[in-house]
């Protein structure tokens, strides 16, 4: 544990950051999660689709996820809806 307080700050600093990236990332894994389960059931649509680029590509502009991550996530449940 650092003893000077700057580095004290930026330990706590990091440990707050750390749970918010960590919580926008299982948010977004969800909205992928319950896409492919829409698609499994028969109930997507494009709204959902469209519901789930936008946050895949908000996730990728704040740096949450690479953009490579996120064109594959779009592309996997864009395909996975226009099959149906």
């Amino acid at each position: 544990m650092p003893n000077i307080k700057s580095a004290i700050k930026r330990v706590e600093v990091t440990k707050k950051k750390t749970a918010a990236n960590k919580m926008q990332k299982s948010e977004i894994r969800g909205i992928i999660r319950n896409s492919k389960a829409a698609v499994a059931s028969g109930t997507a649509d494009e709204a959902l689709l469209k519901k789930t680029q936008k946050a895949v590509d908000q996730a990728a502009a704040k740096g949450h996820i690479s953009k490579q991550a996120a064109a594959r996530a779009k592309s996997r449940v864009a395909k996975a809806v226009n099959a149906k």
